[in-house]
């Protein structure tokens, strides 16, 4: 099983969304681009919500069946580690190992040993076809490199056989996740992590690496759009010389993660794809949850009061809520209007401060990263909160649709013009 050279992650919280995502596939392929769709959800949130992974087959397939969508499409056992696999087995394809609690986890000496004798071979100058200047590369920096990943490659090795002991090999797409770390890796620093995932077998398809700046839930990225620029040519050269020296798939590519609502740096992708003839998988973080409260906001009355008391419950049980969260988010509590403020507004004011309008006044980020991880509370709403996206579905599906195509799929594949 290849993964096909586009795609992109769209997770759907509670599950009734399949159709409307896909909608926006169907409308990229018509104006003359396949991006393959990734329905993925974590074990974290089918805890929270209650579900179980195949739920998220169940609605990725009744899409597909549908709107009779006849490209692949997957499902992601997203961020899962050996203790959260098996569930996921039967309906996923797709598996993102998540390896970020044994990374910096001392290797054993003769593990560390074994894979600088192997990497002994690029210590001086690394020429990188695509990178100007070559890298420098010390023994120390090697060294450096298994000291931190090395632990976390063998995890991943043996998460990936495990899956391939149940499901069989070539059935599926294998992801790693490496950027939940505290630094960014340099491109050097990539390079030797495809090493040491290479020595363990992992027929990977596609990695995650962390960049420059912050890429926090639900809005835009913070940083240096140009510095993260360079790291992503750089990175994308390194994947290309990854494949001819590990003997990766040609289909390897570059995920990111949270990469719903970056922007800024989406007109950067499309460059660097096309200049690169690269592949690219982006995964959104709840965008399309965000977009159901919009819709329920904008259909007033019942569907109102419901995102005001999401907003009002999600203020209140902040560190609750904020917990699983805080290396991706930066709420300013200072910036949230107080719930009695909230319940003051009319639908247009609720959209306005929610929906991500960089240009709009009203646009609180604050505001929209704490209901992007308040969706536990609509949750325990149980079946009022289902049954209101029931009747605002048609005012739901358009958002979902609209901002899947228009606000990323149609800036990262098909460009502004």
């Amino acid at each position: 099983m290849k993964i096909e050279k586009y795609s992109i992650g769209i997770g759907d919280r509670f599950g009734r969304q399949g159709v409307a995502q896909l909608a926006a596939f169907v409308k990229a392929r018509e104006n003359g681009v396949n991006v393959v769709p990734v329905w993925n959800k974590s074990n974290r949130e089918h805890t929270l919500i209650g579900t179980v992974p195949q739920f998220t087959r169940l609605e990725a397939d009744r899409a597909v069946k549908t709107l009779g969508w006849d490209s692949s499409y997957y499902v992601d056992a997203d961020h899962i580690g050996i203790n959260s696999v098996d569930l996921f087995i039967g309906p996923s394809n797709y598996f993102t190992l998540d390896v970020a609690d044994f990374i910096g986890m001392e290797p054993a000496p003769d593990d560390l040993a074994d894979f600088t004798k192997f990497c002994a071979k690029y210590i001086g100058t690394l020429k990188i076809p695509g990178i100007r200047n070559g890298l420098d590369v010390s023994k120390e920096m090697v060294v450096s490199v298994g000291k931190k990943y090395l632990s976390a490659a063998k995890e991943a090795g043996k998460v990936y056989r495990y899956i391939a002991s149940r499901k069989g090999e070539d059935s599926f797409i294998t992801e790693v996740s490496t950027d939940e770390t505290n630094t960014p890796q340099t491109p050097v620093e990539l390079f030797f992590v495809l090493a040491a995932l290479s020595r363990e077998k992992v027929p990977l398809q596609t990695i995650a690496p962390k960049f420059t700046g912050q890429f926090l839930k639900g809005i835009d990225y913070v940083g240096d759009v140009g510095q993260f620029g360079k790291e992503f040519d750089e990175d994308l050269a390194v994947i290309s010389l990854a494949i001819k020296e590990f003997g990766f798939p040609e289909t390897l590519k570059i995920s990111i993660h949270s990469g719903s609502d970056k922007f800024s740096i989406y007109p950067t992708i499309n460059r660097s794809i096309k200049k690169f003839d690269a592949g690219i998988h982006l995964k959104t973080a709840g965008t399309t949850w965000l977009e159901e409260v919009i819709g329920l906001a904008k259909s007033g009355g019942e569907g109102l009061r419901i995102a005001k008391e999401i907003y009002a419950q999600s203020y209140l049980r902040f560190e609750e809520l904020a917990k699983p969260y805080l290396t991706v988010i930066d709420v300013r509590i200072d910036k949230l209007p107080k719930p009695a403020e909230v319940n003051k507004w009319g639908s247009t004011d609720f959209v306005r401060a929610l929906k991500h309008d960089p240009a709009d006044p009203q646009y609180n980020t604050s505001l929209r990263q704490l209901i992007h991880i308040g969706f536990k509370v609509s949750a325990e709403m149980g079946e009022r909160f289902i049954g209101a996206l029931d009747k605002s579905e048609a005012t739901i599906g358009e958002g979902v649709t609209e901002n899947i195509y228009e606000r990323h799929l149609r800036p990262i594949f098909l460009g502004s013009d």
